[in-house]
């Protein structure tokens, strides 16, 4: 695996299981076991019960575009290559909403409610990034 020079993500108490699942190329999100609300982002509180009973469970790893944005100019240097970079925030099937790279698209072609599937990329031993591709790619 090549060397990669770009900001990694820091795995906390509350998102530990999601970036394990994530090297496990397997997307989960927080099911609440008192109201069973789904939710991701993690959240140490359930939102609609305010239970702190919480277990992870995998989602299926589709999902629908919500919003998105186009980065022209990154503020970063080492994502210079990767412009334009699509930004999107993800509905899950199954709950919550995930802020995540759009990827193989031609970002004139996305819509709100463009399905997407994830696509995990290893980029180091220890770091698995989800991305999500239009599932139109795969027919």
């Amino acid at each position: 695996m090549d060397k990669y020079f770009k900001p990694l993500p820091i795995s906390t108490q509350e998102t530990r299981e999601f970036w394990e699942g994530c090297k496990n190329h397997e997307l989960k999100v927080q099911k609440c076991l008192k109201c069973e609300v789904t939710r991701f982002p993690p959240l140490p509180m359930c939102p609609k019960c305010n239970s702190t009973d919480t277990k992870w469970i995998p989602v299926s790893g589709k999902g629908k575009v919500y919003s998105w944005i186009i980065v022209h100019h990154p503020i970063i240097d080492s994502f210079r290559e990767d412009v334009p970079m699509v930004i999107a925030l993800v509905d899950l099937e199954g709950g919550g909403r995930i802020v995540t790279n759009l990827i193989e698209c031609d970002p004139v072609n996305i819509k709100v409610n463009m399905e997407v599937i994830v696509e995990f990329v290893d980029v180091t031993e220890e770091h698995t990034l989800p991305k999500f591709k239009p599932i139109s790619n795969l027919l």
